[in-house]
């Protein structure tokens, strides 16, 4: 058992485990143009205009511009540099990220825990595809930043009215109701065939494997969630199956589920599938990170 506990735990740090690109210090600055696309005025511009946001209204948003992710994943890097950073006050968790991958052509919007309700998944969404987006097109990276940034903030203060001009996001074309009985549909479909893993002996280890693809789109394309949810399966169903073949429920289930499969098999029925899945989510005076904290949410994007 300790063998088998051992290869599970080296198993999860292979799937979790990537390259990692270092995250810069936060060098009393709000905007960080280490990709060198905006001017030296256009910064300073910047930094002043988050330092006068960041006294009137405590939250702060600060923004870092990288010629590549180097390998390393965008909602990943994103969430290490924002809680490096520790944006936001401590007590409120107002802080704001937009991170832009300049040769990737990724950007992201990470928002702390205490701004989700007012600067949602949706509305980032909306900031990336219909303010950034189209100058980064055009190829005027500092315009989309400061179109972005000026975004961020009416969002925040619930002034931000976006106009499609490059068409409706599937998620704004759903009502609430229509999003929640996808989630559910979505949720139902995957949680079935995790639980069929879940007591099905050896066999479900190749369901653990064949399912990771879709836990890791599908619930995010439903209901924007985030990478916690993927990291919840790839930790959790080890630990369920664990625990559930140590009890007498489920070495009853098990056993019952191979002896079905062996009465199928003998009498003459055959079956498999195969699957895959893949997807390509200047100075400011002394500033530094308050403490806040963060969560996962925002939203990602390209150009």
């Amino acid at each position: 058992m300790a063998r088998f506990l051992s290869f599970l735990f080296l198993l999860s740090i292979t799937l979790v485990s990537h390259a990692q690109k270092a995250v810069p210090e936060l060098w009393s600055m709000r905007v960080h143009d280490d990709a060198k696309v905006m001017s030296a005025n256009g910064v300073t511009q910047l930094e002043s205009q988050l330092k006068v946001y960041e006294d009137s209204t405590s939250n702060q948003i600060a923004v870092l511009i990288v010629p590549s992710l180097d390998g390393d994943v965008l909602e990943e890097y994103s969430l290490r540099v924002a809680e490096k950073w520790k944006l936001g006050q401590k007590d409120k968790d107002n802080g704001v990220l937009l991170l832009i991958a300049i040769e990737d052509r990724k950007m992201r919007i990470e928002v702390g825990e205490g701004l989700e309700g007012v600067l949602t998944d949706a509305l980032s969404n909306r900031i990336i595809r219909n303010e950034i987006a189209p100058e980064f097109r055009r190829g005027d990276y500092e315009a989309g930043v400061v179109a972005g940034v000026n975004g961020i903030i009416k969002a925040i203060g619930g002034e931000y009215a976006a106009t499609d001009s490059d068409g409706i996001g599937f998620e704004d074309q759903l009502s609430g109701s229509e999003l929640i009985m996808i989630g559910l549909f979505v949720y139902g479909i995957l949680g079935i065939f995790t639980f069929i893993g879940l007591i099905s002996g050896k066999a479900g280890w190749f369901l653990y494997f064949f399912l990771i693809p879709f836990w890791a789109v599908f619930p995010t394309f439903a209901l924007g969630g985030s990478i916690n949810i993927l990291y919840g399966y790839l930790i959790g169903f080890p630990v369920l199956k664990l625990l559930l073949g140590n009890t007498a429920w489920g070495k009853r289930i098990a056993k019952n589920m191979e002896a079905s499969n062996s009465r199928s098999r003998g009498g003459g029925f055959g079956g498999g599938w195969s699957g895959g899945g893949g997807w390509s989510s200047g100075g400011g005076g002394g500033f530094s990170g308050g403490g806040g904290s963060f969560g996962g949410g925002g939203s990602s994007g390209s150009w």
